[in-house]
């Protein structure tokens, strides 16, 4: 059977924040074209969102894993099924879905990444074939599994036809950078620090709320920058890209002594140093920085950015692109890359040994 030219293909993320269910609709041909078609965020239920906690860490997949693994996938699963329902679509509208999975467990010097999420069970649901575990095939061949999305990035800049270099941040539980330089495979990419992980578990455990809504509590608060020059100070940020991170690479438990608006001011202040960090490892430096993700509401953070970097810090949203979605846009992006054999990463951005696909095939 001929191979269509453009797929339709749905993309999953739940990232490392835990806060829920990303799901885009995305128009490709794995190439260069994308054409984002829509989607919509899923907050987990909190009793789910509490079990996902309660294996983050473990890199076994034991019995309580594979238990939280098929409420994951059923969740998931349901969120596409009532997309579908909505927007009018039938499933044999869609080629594809990226099934990213939940991460709990991330350690690439170890040779192990944990990515929970049943991809024969999400096919046997949906009706429609999936494609999930994207880092394993990277982590196994030497490459840090992370970040994957740089590929998605350029397509959506070099589409955009910005004035190069420019750097796309994703703030998300950890954050990540996108260097896209003025040649055609310029591209630099790592993990670049803290994002919202280390905040949204301070609220949470201090207010029952599960994110600090425009940054407004750390505006309250005063920074200890004592304690953020001790955590910038791990070899983390000396350290030759590419790179990458598991969510609770930091311990911060000293914050526990500070009121809670001066602990979420000096968390919040980590994550702005920590990326501002990022632009050491830059060969030239960009004309500015898009942001992606949970993250770009922070305006506490965004404007530390702004003030740090000293040049534009623009939230994606401004160019008409959707920064919440384009996490689960890059996996459906992924998918049909991955069913076309091409490569998802490259030696510039997790450093694997060359070009190398991945993902695993599950039939409807």
């Amino acid at each position: 059977m001929t191979k269509p030219s453009l797929y339709t293909a749905i993309g999953l993320m739940s990232g490392t924040s835990m806060d829920g269910i990303d799901l885009a609709l995305l128009e490709t041909d794995g190439h260069t074209y994308v054409a984002p078609m829509g989607g919509r965020g899923i907050p987990y239920e909190p009793d789910l969102r509490e079990a996902i906690r309660s294996v983050v860490g473990r890199s076994e997949l034991d019995a309580q894993v594979k238990a939280v693994e098929r409420d994951v996938t059923l969740a998931q699963a349901a969120a596409v099924k009532s997309f579908l329902e909505d927007e009018g679509l039938d499933p044999r509208d869609i080629n594809l879905i990226g099934f990213h999975g939940q991460t709990i467990f991330h350690a690439p010097e170890r040779g192990l990444t944990r990515q929970i999420g049943d991809g024969a069970l999400m096919a046997a649901q949906t009706g429609i074939d999936v494609i999930n575990d994207f880092r394993s095939n990277d982590v196994r061949a030497g490459g840090q599994g992370a970040p994957l999305l740089p590929l998605y990035h350029r397509a959506r800049v070099r589409a955009a036809e910005f004035d190069a270099p420019v750097v796309v941040l994703n703030i998300g539980g950890v954050s990540n950078v996108t260097w896209i330089g003025p040649g055609e495979e310029d591209m630099i990419a790592f993990d670049s620090g803290p994002g919202n992980a280390l905040i949204d578990d301070a609220i949470l455990n201090r207010t029952g709320e599960s994110f600090d809504r425009d940054g407004r509590m750390a505006r309250q608060g005063q920074p200890n920058q004592l304690m953020v020059d001790l955590w910038m100070n791990h070899d983390f940020f000396t350290r030759q890209p590419p790179k990458s991170l598991d969510r609770n690479a930091w311990k911060v438990t000293s914050v526990e002594r500070l009121s809670t608006v001066d602990a979420l001011a000096t968390l919040t202040e980590f994550t702005v140093q920590a990326n501002i960090k990022a632009r050491d490892f830059f060969p030239i430096q960009p004309q500015e920085w898009l942001v992606a993700g949970g993250g770009r509401h922070n305006r506490v953070l965004i404007e530390g950015l702004q003030d740090g970097l000293g040049i534009p810090v623009r939230p994606v949203d401004a160019l008409g692109w959707d920064g919440d979605l384009m996490e689960a846009e890059g996996f459906a992006y992924l998918a049909v890359r991955s069913l076309l054999e091409l490569p998802l990463s490259l030696p510039t951005t997790t450093g694997v040994p060359k070009p190398l696909s991945g993902g695993v095939l599950y039939k409807a």
